[in-house]
């Protein structure tokens, strides 16, 4: 069933990306069960909402970018772009145990190589091991943007991009202003055709280092935004 959709809709898929991506759903589905990874689970509603939109980022990944996946619950969007770009050097962050036991299972299952770290974004962007040591973050189903701003671009190198999923993204954007002014990042917004309604990346790209203050403490960003 997944394969028969999925082949439809990216029939540039291989055989073998066909049944990663049939193995993810299988996994997902039953290890939702025990662990709150998500609310779809229908066939289609997977593929179309997490497959197939965790795809969008693509294209903006340079050949071998090293990313990190910020939020990424229960693997969207890294997995889904690590299964179509095995040269992606990618990490899952998440601060629920439980969620990477999941991203763990499912990496071995599926014979992908990536870090899973246990960590907020908070403490990831101040940590010397993941400050700016990234080519592109990525964040889905997160935060506003404007909290988003802070939670990813401290990780992401001097030239690098945070790309943000989101809806329509336009109360958000003018509100990110000032956060892209303090953290030095310019930011654009990028049409993705969807037919289950309005989809946009949000790329932030990174100008200059980010100030050494920034990301404050955890939780503070979401209760305080730039």
């Amino acid at each position: 069933m997944i394969q028969e959709i999925l082949s439809k809709l990216r029939p540039e898929l291989t055989a073998r990306q066909l049944e990663q991506f049939s193995t993810y759903y299988e996994m997902l589905v039953d290890w939702n069960t025990r662990v709150n990874l998500t609310a779809i689970t229908e066939p289609e509603d997977v593929v179309n909402k997490h497959f197939i939109d965790s795809l969008a980022a693509e294209p903006y990944l340079s050949k071998g970018a090293s990313v990190a996946d910020v939020g990424t619950g229960a693997g969207f969007p890294g997995i889904p772009l690590l299964i179509v770009r095995p040269d992606l050097k990618l990490t899952l962050m998440d601060s629920l145990q439980k969620r990477l036991v999941f991203l763990e299972a499912v990496l071995k299952e599926l014979d992908l190589p990536a870090e899973c770290v246990h960590a907020r974004a908070e403490d990831a962007g101040q940590n010397p091991r993941y400050r700016e040591r990234f080519d592109a973050a990525l964040s889905r189903a997160v935060s506003a943007l404007p909290v988003l701003c802070e939670l990813t671009l401290p990780l992401v190198k001097v030239g690098g991009v945070s790309i943000a999923y989101k809806g329509d993204a336009g109360e958000e954007f003018a509100a990110s202003q000032n956060a892209l002014n303090v953290l030095h990042a310019s930011a654009k917004r990028i049409a993705v055709s969807a037919d289950y309604g309005v989809r946009e990346l949000v790329l932030l790209k990174k100008l200059a280092p980010t100030p050494k203050q920034y990301p404050r403490k955890a939780g503070t960003p979401a209760k305080n935004p730039l």
